[in-house]
């Protein structure tokens, strides 16, 4: 399997490219913004993708889905029903941070928890981790989650957003500090971490310091798990 990602648009955010390298099936995961220079992610590799699979719905993940279309007519989208009021106001939300913003259809394929998405040998696994928005899912396979907004090197998503859920939040999280150290994370912004470093060194992970919004820290695991 092949992973290769461009940083995109105002709020620097990483969209992956994933290709079977024996298929050369390929994926989009958060499309975000600047089209063209997805198109070129694209091109470089040689290769069509045939869905776009979306962690959430914020505005900075969805930007360049109307590109995607008219660069691939028919690609299917791939989002979690329960976000799609937030995929709808990504417009109006714009409007706020003054971004230009070109609003995609409404997403034509659902995800939901537990659902196995197949891309040439690989199979991935979907979780619904809400609280950053509420139809976040992660996308699980062979020791790697795309996570979206959960998990960042030493930070985690923000939960002051219109929909979210810090309660919900706090439990996604713990969810995720269950899988194996060894897990590398690709987040939806900045560099790749693992679980194990995130566990130990991460201050919202450790308890010392409390996702905004909520009574209580988060529980952690014991290291290893």
């Amino acid at each position: 399997m092949i992973v290769d990602s461009v940083t995109v648009g105002p709020f620097e955010e990483n969209c992956y490219l994933i290709v079977d390298e024996r298929s050369r099936d390929a994926v989009l995961i958060d499309p975000g913004d600047d089209g063209d220079r997805i198109v070129a992610l694209v091109a470089r590799h040689g290769v069509t993708p045939t869905a776009v699979w979306l962690t959430h719905a914020h505005l900075d993940h969805i930007g360049a889905v109307s590109a995607v279309r008219r660069e691939w007519p028919g690609i299917p989208v791939f989002l979690h029903p329960l976000d799609a009021p937030v995929y709808s106001f990504a417009a109006v939300a714009a409007k706020k941070y003054g971004i230009p913003f070109e609003q995609p259809d409404a997403a034509d394929r659902t995800l939901a928890e537990g659902d196995v998405l197949t891309l040439g040998v690989s199979q991935f696994t979907v979780w619904h981790v809400p609280g950053h928005a509420p139809g976040h899912v992660a996308f699980m396979t062979d020791g790697v989650v795309f996570g979206g907004d959960c998990i960042f090197a030493g930070s985690v998503g923000r939960t002051d957003l219109p929909l979210c859920s810090p309660g919900d939040f706090v439990r996604s999280l713990e969810r995720l500090l269950g899988l194996a150290d060894a897990t590398v994370v690709r987040p939806g912004h900045g560099p790749p971490t693992t679980i194990g470093r995130e566990r130990t060194s991460n201050p919202f992970l450790t308890g010392e310091l409390r996702v905004p919004g909520t009574a209580r820290a988060v529980a952690p695991v014991p290291l290893g798990q």
